[in-house]
Protein backbone atom coordinates (compact mmCIF):
# COMPACT_ATOMS: atom_id res chain seq x y z
CA UNK A 1 0.00 0.00 0.00
CA UNK A 2 1.25 3.77 -0.68
CA UNK A 3 1.75 6.03 1.28
CA UNK A 4 -0.92 8.40 -0.56
CA UNK A 5 -3.48 5.57 -0.40
CA UNK A 6 -2.71 5.08 3.48
CA UNK A 7 -3.46 8.84 3.72
CA UNK A 8 -6.72 8.62 1.56
CA UNK A 9 -8.22 5.58 4.12
CA UNK A 10 -6.94 7.57 6.50
CA UNK A 11 -8.87 10.68 5.42
CA UNK A 12 -11.80 8.12 5.16
CA UNK A 13 -12.09 6.93 8.20
CA UNK A 14 -11.95 10.41 10.10
CA UNK A 15 -14.88 11.51 7.73
CA UNK A 16 -16.67 8.51 8.70
CA UNK A 17 -16.21 9.07 11.98
CA UNK A 18 -16.90 12.36 12.13
CA UNK A 19 -20.18 11.49 10.28
CA UNK A 20 -20.91 9.27 13.38
CA UNK A 21 -20.19 11.79 16.16
CA UNK A 22 -22.90 14.23 14.07
CA UNK A 23 -25.42 11.72 14.15
CA UNK A 24 -24.76 10.80 17.64
CA UNK A 25 -25.43 14.32 18.27
CA UNK A 26 -28.71 14.29 16.25
CA UNK A 27 -29.91 11.06 18.14
CA UNK A 28 -29.38 12.28 21.31
CA UNK A 29 -31.20 15.55 20.39
CA UNK A 30 -33.68 13.46 18.93
CA UNK A 31 -33.59 10.80 22.28
CA UNK A 32 -34.29 13.74 24.59
CA UNK A 33 -37.41 14.38 23.32
CA UNK A 34 -39.38 11.11 23.68
CA UNK A 35 -41.74 10.76 25.41
CA UNK A 36 -44.76 7.69 25.69
CA UNK A 37 -47.86 6.89 27.57
CA UNK A 38 -49.77 3.74 28.35
CA UNK A 39 -53.18 3.60 29.85
CA UNK A 40 -54.89 0.52 31.77
CA UNK A 41 -58.07 -0.10 32.53
CA UNK A 42 -58.98 3.31 30.97
CA UNK A 43 -58.67 4.67 35.00
CA UNK A 44 -54.34 5.22 34.94
CA UNK A 45 -52.40 6.68 32.63
CA UNK A 46 -48.49 6.92 32.79
CA UNK A 47 -46.36 8.63 31.05
CA UNK A 48 -42.23 8.31 31.10
CA UNK A 49 -39.04 9.86 28.87
CA UNK A 50 -36.41 8.35 27.54
CA UNK A 51 -34.88 7.47 30.38
CA UNK A 52 -37.94 5.42 31.48
CA UNK A 53 -38.68 8.02 34.15
CA UNK A 54 -42.05 8.39 35.52
CA UNK A 55 -42.75 12.32 34.65
CA UNK A 56 -46.31 12.25 34.98
CA UNK A 57 -49.09 9.70 36.22
CA UNK A 58 -52.66 10.65 35.99
CA UNK A 59 -55.84 9.05 37.54
CA UNK A 60 -60.02 9.00 35.91
CA UNK A 61 -62.33 10.48 38.27
CA UNK A 62 -63.47 6.95 38.68
CA UNK A 63 -60.46 5.85 39.95
CA UNK A 64 -61.82 5.57 43.69
CA UNK A 65 -63.98 2.54 42.41
CA UNK A 66 -60.56 0.59 42.51
CA UNK A 67 -58.80 -1.14 45.61
CA UNK A 68 -54.89 0.35 46.77
CA UNK A 69 -53.76 -2.97 44.99
CA UNK A 70 -55.60 -2.48 41.80
CA UNK A 71 -54.38 1.16 41.81
CA UNK A 72 -50.76 -0.37 42.50
CA UNK A 73 -50.92 -2.95 39.76
CA UNK A 74 -52.76 -0.66 37.05
CA UNK A 75 -49.54 1.92 37.67
CA UNK A 76 -46.86 -0.51 37.69
CA UNK A 77 -48.63 -2.13 34.20
CA UNK A 78 -48.97 1.28 32.38
CA UNK A 79 -45.29 2.18 33.49
CA UNK A 80 -44.41 -1.21 31.88
CA UNK A 81 -46.38 -0.35 29.05
CA UNK A 82 -45.19 3.54 28.61
CA UNK A 83 -41.70 1.83 29.13
CA UNK A 84 -41.88 -0.50 25.76
CA UNK A 85 -43.27 2.24 23.95
CA UNK A 86 -40.53 4.21 24.46
CA UNK A 87 -37.97 0.84 23.44
CA UNK A 88 -39.84 0.47 20.49
CA UNK A 89 -39.38 4.29 19.69
CA UNK A 90 -35.57 4.45 20.85
CA UNK A 91 -34.74 0.96 18.46
CA UNK A 92 -36.42 3.23 15.53
CA UNK A 93 -34.39 5.93 16.49
CA UNK A 94 -30.73 4.07 16.56
CA UNK A 95 -31.66 1.94 13.45
CA UNK A 96 -29.85 3.93 10.76
CA UNK A 97 -27.18 4.11 13.17
CA UNK A 98 -26.41 0.99 14.42
CA UNK A 99 -26.62 0.34 9.73
CA UNK A 100 -24.42 2.80 9.27
CA UNK A 101 -21.85 1.63 12.14
CA UNK A 102 -22.20 -1.54 10.90
CA UNK A 103 -20.93 -0.82 7.19
CA UNK A 104 -17.69 0.72 9.26
CA UNK A 105 -14.26 -1.30 9.15
CA UNK A 106 -13.46 -2.67 13.06
CA UNK A 107 -10.50 -1.71 13.96
CA UNK A 108 -9.21 -5.02 13.90
CA UNK A 109 -9.68 -4.95 10.40
CA UNK A 110 -7.83 -1.71 10.14
CA UNK A 111 -4.85 -3.35 12.74
CA UNK A 112 -3.27 -6.80 12.26
CA UNK A 113 -3.47 -8.52 15.42
CA UNK A 114 -5.85 -6.22 17.25
CA UNK A 115 -8.42 -7.94 18.87
CA UNK A 116 -12.19 -7.57 17.81
CA UNK A 117 -13.64 -5.58 20.62
CA UNK A 118 -17.11 -4.99 20.53
CA UNK A 119 -19.34 -4.30 23.34
CA UNK A 120 -21.53 -7.63 24.91
CA UNK A 121 -25.43 -7.34 24.64
CA UNK A 122 -27.08 -5.79 27.38
CA UNK A 123 -28.86 -8.28 30.26
CA UNK A 124 -32.35 -6.70 30.48
CA UNK A 125 -33.11 -6.44 34.44
CA UNK A 126 -36.05 -8.84 35.75
CA UNK A 127 -39.53 -7.28 36.08
CA UNK A 128 -39.96 -8.85 39.43
CA UNK A 129 -40.07 -7.01 42.38
CA UNK A 130 -36.79 -8.05 44.85
CA UNK A 131 -37.11 -10.73 47.63
CA UNK A 132 -38.74 -9.10 50.40
CA UNK A 133 -37.26 -10.64 54.09
CA UNK A 134 -40.44 -12.74 55.85
CA UNK A 135 -41.22 -12.49 59.19
CA UNK A 136 -40.24 -16.04 59.92
CA UNK A 137 -36.38 -15.66 58.57
CA UNK A 138 -33.96 -15.05 61.90
CA UNK A 139 -32.21 -11.57 62.28
CA UNK A 140 -29.07 -12.12 61.85
CA UNK A 141 -26.84 -11.87 64.70
CA UNK A 142 -24.85 -9.10 65.61
CA UNK A 143 -20.95 -9.94 65.54
CA UNK A 144 -19.25 -6.96 66.33
CA UNK A 145 -17.31 -4.81 63.62
CA UNK A 146 -13.18 -3.76 62.80
CA UNK A 147 -13.83 -0.45 64.78
CA UNK A 148 -15.15 -2.08 67.68
CA UNK A 149 -12.94 -1.95 70.76
CA UNK A 150 -12.61 -5.76 70.96
CA UNK A 151 -11.03 -5.98 67.36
Amino acid sequence: MTNDQAKADLADIIDGVQEQLRAVARIQQARSEITASATVRRRVTVTVNADNQVIDTKFSTDIDDLEYAEIAKAVTEAARQASAEVARKMGELMTPFQTQRARMPKLSDLIDGMPDLSIPPTVAAPLTPPARRTDDEPAREYRGAATDSSW
